[in-house]
């Protein structure tokens, strides 16, 4: 029988060390579902368990996102911080839930340290709000979403306009609307719907039917509709 995760070989970037660590065989990637805000969830064994690679010698923790360079201030930082504190562990192999959520933290304290990308800090938030979905915890996965929202927002204003606007725009407004700021996340729908420039028929469907939603929202808790939504049949 074909395992479902198989090795991959690493390099540490940090302490030069080579590491084994698993991924998932496209072949078992079986999604059940994916929600408004592209949280994946899958039959059996889920491949965002080991997106995070661990050094097993130093602990440097990370995605294939992070960047390679190392400044020296980083460097000492990241000794004083993990390294110089880290006994030798093995995350190697198959990986509960627990060890993902273990894998995250350590990959953002990880990124925080090495001053990487706005983009790839969300990322890491995210997919911590996922974890924490995935177990029923609701009040972890809406901090984490806030957390995320917040580096989403950094991404926007620093990156915005290397990276798919449309796309990163929604999830600012599903991110709102899951954490019931409803008139962000119509702001940010609204600007996906009406900006001629935005060519992204996905993203474009997705807002109007998210914009719908939050309506739908706003009416089941008898908030106030903006004016824009009270027009709308």
């Amino acid at each position: 029988m074909v395992d479902p995760l198989y090795d991959i070989s690493v390099t540490c970037t940090f302490c030069s060390n080579g590491f084994t660590t698993k991924k998932v065989r496209p072949s078992f990637k079986k999604a059940v579902k994916t929600d408004t805000d592209f949280c994946v969830h899958y039959k059996d064994t889920n491949p965002d368990y080991y997106v995070v690679r661990i050094c097993p010698y130093c602990g440097f923790a990370h995605s294939e996102n992070f960047s390679d360079r190392w400044t020296q201030a980083q460097r000492e930082a990241f000794y004083e911080r993990v390294a110089k504190i880290w006994t030798v562990r093995d995350y190697s192999g198959e990986r509960t839930w627990e060890e993902a959520l273990q894998s995250y933290k350590l990959a953002l304290l990880c990124a925080q340290i090495k001053n990487e990308k706005p983009r790839v800090v969300a990322g890491l938030l995210h997919h911590l709000a996922w974890l924490y979905r995935i177990h029923g915890d609701t009040s972890q996965e809406e901090r984490f979403l806030a957390f995320a929202l917040e580096a989403y927002v950094s991404v926007f204003e620093t990156e915005g306009m290397d990276l798919n606007n449309a796309r990163l725009m929604y999830l600012m407004g599903e991110l709102n609307r899951r954490l019931k700021r409803f008139n962000e996340a119509v702001r940010w729908f609204s600007r996906i719907i009406n900006d001629r420039k935005i060519m992204d028929a996905g993203m474009i469907r997705a807002s109007r039917e998210q914009w719908v939603t939050t309506r739908e929202d706003m009416l089941a808790m008898r908030l106030d509709l903006p004016e824009e939504m009270k027009q709308a049949k």
